[in-house]
């Protein structure tokens, strides 16, 4: 390989003298990935001949600052943790090392960061026969596999020690059954601990406390007594630490009576209970709430002179907490500050809930100032939320106010819930400039975006603060807040809606229909009164095209709009000359059954007719005549003759003989008269057949010129039918005021 200048392995040549060229210094650096030295004195650098083991050293220049060498064992850890683990890195490992020796070994153990890593480190240099492993190497690795719950390749290193020529001792097996414990296998724990016998190795003490910590914590506390008993027939005196672990199990297991005849066999054998037992039989007593126990031990704790430590106070108060005894807990925590023991993280989490529970929020409020003063972090998290929440039912919405202060002090992470709590209660206080700056900081700092957050900010919060902002001109800061939410799943009917109406309060329809549309696409419940405001905006800006789709999109959602905004949309259309849509709007107000408005829909007609849509306007008219409404068709035949719409007004009446409709022949007349004024003989001829055939009357002398020209075009068939139909009437036919009467057809 090109970048290995020296000529022999470092394992076979134990001695190099220098590096003589750069290149070999080049290829000590390919293998690290950071300098050992200042780059700047590379060519500098020389290892002494008689000194193989010290660290490769750098020539200072002058007036240049140089940085101390890094020992070697960091810079293998930061080779394994960049590079896999192949072949070609162990060879760098090996061009970099001199020599290996047991300390490197247990100083590259020490320091790696992964398991896995330094496991393979120990198999290679093993294997190789790099080194062989002492006794304290072995205790390293077996340490950091048992922390790592890497349980089966400890025991087997456990196990070949005696191949490796390494003795067993006791350490090495407690590290194995602790670590077993602690990945909950007693039964393997236990099976070590007997296995220890089998194989010579010797248990004393140290062995049997950790077997009955690893069974007391796993509640096996007839085997815990077992042991204890083998214990005493080997001869192993228990010591105080021995009943510590014992009392502690049998408590945890709610063994009291038990753990009370340990404790007086403890005293029998001449141990003194030390501050521990105590704290133990305290904390034991409080767990099944005997607080009478619990004052006799802390008495009897003081009469031998123990100094009672936080511990002990901690749980004292929180076993008056426990009771409901807050004050007594109050007390306690006064006393043990008098007496200069500080109180630490765990004492504030049990005090504060029980001062909260008490609703005694002015003395929380001095804790919380105690442990801001101290920079003390709680435990528990949850009992600032807690606290906000208290201090606001309380009525004190700026003490809440200063819980969130105090957790910006402490470096706590604020969350959504803790603003929501706070915005809610300001808003609920009128205090809404104080609810806008907490928004603004929730805003910026996107602290509803956070997934790990516990306490996400209720409806009830959010909904409050946007009601308020659409109402006062700040729609757009409430929809931030809303897209916000959006990205975490929530998805609230109430505050999209608020935000529509306050978006178009504020003149912005277009943004609140891109609102409407989510909504509708995500299937959000829509409010009519949201789309009513969108309505009314689109009209008051002159966009009466806008507002009829947001009509048909409020229909299609299960909405009836009412009588007074289709009026309004309609009379919006009509004046901007939108007249067909007006119709369809008209049409879809008569199918919802609104029947308003008759003054704004016969002008609707008109204009249809007058604008051609004379089938259009037909199917209105039969509408509203289905809806139980009559149209004025003397007054809409009369304008269309007037403007010279003889063909509507033709198919106007057509359309109310046919029906039977109740029409002046005055109407007639002026049609006929506009019809032969147009020299439309036929169509003429057509209408008077169709008068005739109803029983109505015409007039002679129009009857006579309309045969008259009848005769003049050719049409002498036509002349000849109409004159026989009015010589067949009996009734004169110089009448013309008269009325064809006939039921309106349904």
């Amino acid at each position: 390989m090109s970048f290995f200048a020296a000529s022999k392995s470092p394992l076979l040549n134990p001695r190099i003298s220098s590096f003589s060229s750069s290149a070999s210094l080049q290829s000590y650096f390919f293998f690290c990935s950071t300098p050992i030295i200042e780059k700047s004195n590379l060519f500098n650098a020389q290892i002494a001949d008689s000194k193989l083991s010290e660290p490769i050293s750098s020539a200072p220049q002058k007036g240049k600052f140089s940085r101390n060498p890094e020992k070697i064992e960091d810079i293998i850890c930061r080779m394994m943790a960049n590079r896999a683990w192949t072949t070609r890195l162990q060879n760098s490992i090996r061009n970099l090392v001199p020599k290996f020796d047991c300390e490197l070994v247990y100083n590259v153990l020490h320091s790696s960061k992964n398991s896995e890593h330094a496991l393979q480190f120990f198999r290679w240099t093993e294997r190789s026969g790099l080194v062989r492993h002492d006794r304290d190497s072995h205790l390293k690795i077996i340490q950091i596999l048992g922390r790592a719950s890497k349980l089966n390749h400890a025991r087997c290193i456990l196990l070949d020690m005696p191949k490796n020529g390494v003795a067993w001792d006791e350490e090495m097996w407690v590290e194995m059954i602790e670590s077993y414990g602690k990945s909950g296998i007693v039964q393997e724990s236990v099976k070590l601990f007997q296995k220890m016998k089998e194989l010579g190795v010797e248990r004393t003490i140290k062995s049997y406390n950790m077997l009955f910590k690893v069974i007391m914590r796993k509640g096996r506390t007839m085997m815990g007594k077992r042991y204890f008993n083998k214990m005493l027939a080997e001869g192993i005196e228990p010591t105080v630490h021995t009943y510590n672990l014992m009392i502690w199990g049998f408590f945890l297991s709610t063994k009291v009576d038990t753990a009370v005849r340990f404790f007086e066999d403890m005293k029998s054998r001449g141990l003194s209970p030390d501050v521990v037992t105590y704290n133990t039989m305290i904390n034991g007593f409080h767990r099944v709430k005997k607080m009478e126990e619990v004052e006799k031990f802390f008495v009897e704790m003081k009469g031998r002179n123990l100094e009672p430590t936080v511990i002990t106070y901690t749980t004292l108060i929180k076993g008056y907490v426990s009771v409901g005894k807050v004050d007594d807990a109050l007390k306690l925590f006064e006393e043990m500050k008098g007496y200069g023991i500080k109180p630490n993280a765990i004492t504030y989490s049990t005090l504060l809930p029980g001062l909260c529970d008490a609703e005694m929020m002015s003395d929380a409020q001095t804790a919380l100032k105690e442990m801001v003063e101290k920079h003390i972090e709680p435990k528990e998290n949850s009992i600032f939320m807690r606290l906000i929440i208290e201090q606001c039912k309380a009525g004190d919405v700026n003490a809440a106010a200063d819980v969130l202060k105090a957790m910006v002090r402490l470096s706590i992470p604020t969350e959504a819930g803790h603003y929501g709590v706070l915005i809610e209660n300001f808003c609920k206080a009128g205090l809404y400039d104080q609810a806008v700056n907490l928004l603004d900081k929730l805003i910026e700092k996107e602290i509803v975006l956070r997934p790990q957050d516990s306490f996400k900010m209720e409806p009830t919060a959010y909904n409050a603060i946007i009601d308020y902002l659409c109402n006062n001109g700040q729609a757009e800061k409430a929809e931030t807040l809303m897209r916000q939410l959006l990205k975490i799943g929530i998805q609230d009917s109430v505050a999209f809606n608020n935000l529509i109406a306050g978006h178009a309060k504020e003149g912005a329809p277009d943004s609140a229909y891109e609102l409407l549309k989510i909504m509708v696409r995500r299937k959000i419940p829509t409010e009519a009164h949201a789309y009513k405001s969108l309505i009314m905006c689109y009209l008051n800006k002159g966009e009466p095209a806008d507002a009829k789709i947001a009509l048909d999109s409020m229909i299609e959602n299960g909405h009836s709009p009412d009588s007074s905004l289709y009026r309004s949309l309609m009379d919006s259309l009509y004046e901007d000359g939108r007249i067909q849509t007006a119709s369809r709007v008209m049409k879809t107000m008569l199918e919802k059954g609104v029947k308003e408005h008759m003054d704004l829909m016969s002008k609707i007609v008109e204009a249809l007719l007058m604008r051609g849509h004379v089938e259009e306007a037909i199917g209105r008219i039969e509408l509203l005549m289905q809806s139980g409404l009559s149209p004025d068709f003397d007054s809409l035949s009369s304008v269309l003759c007037e403007k010279g719409k003889s063909n509507a007004a033709l198919k106007l009446l057509d359309f109310g003989l046919e029906r039977d409709c109740d029409i002046d022949f005055s109407s007639y007349d002026k049609v006929l008269d506009a019809l032969l004024a147009a020299g439309r003989t036929l169509n003429a001829y057509s209408i008077l057949c169709k008068i005739l055939e109803k029983g109505g009357i015409a007039d002679k002398n129009r009857s006579k010129q309309l045969i008259k020209n009848l005769n003049e075009e050719g049409n002498t068939r036509q002349a000849d039918i109409l004159s026989r139909m009015i010589l067949s009437k009996d009734k004169p036919i110089d009448s013309k005021h008269g009325k064809k009467k006939a039921t309106v057809a349904a």
